[in-house]
């Protein structure tokens, strides 16, 4: 069964680039925002064995709301045997997560190169 492509939002552009699903936030995550993304989120990081990365380039405003998100789409990654990358320059977004430790736990990429580089090196799901 194939899947309807994901509509696009304010907040979220979703595009595959070498078999990987980028999911790229953009704009301010907040409260607001992520109850607009998370559907979607929920929809892409929920599939067996899913490739994704996620870009937070483009965020300029990261609190609470947006670390659930992040944080939320490992786990259902990982739950399902896939693997999951982090794109992140910000210095401030990158400040918050480093405080929270989600670095500890998805060590964040400065480039989508970098990000896609790590994922192919492991050629298992």
């Amino acid at each position: 069964m194939r899947e309807e492509p994901t509509p696009p939002t304010r907040h979220l552009r979703v595009h595959e680039d070498r078999g990987y699903t980028v999911l790229e936030l953009r704009g301010e995550i907040d409260i607001a925002s992520a109850a607009e993304i998370s559907p979607l989120l929920d929809r892409l990081t929920g599939r067996e064995y899913a490739r994704v990365v996620l870009d937070l380039r483009p965020v300029e405003f990261f609190d609470c709301s947006g670390l659930r998100l992040v944080n939320r789409a490992r786990h259902r990654v990982l739950e399902r045997g896939g693997r999951l990358q982090l794109v992140c320059a910000h210095p401030l977004t990158l400040r918050v997560l480093a405080v929270t430790g989600l670095t500890r736990v998805l060590p964040p990429h400065p480039t989508l190169e970098a990000a896609l580089r790590a994922l192919g090196g492991d050629r298992a799901h």
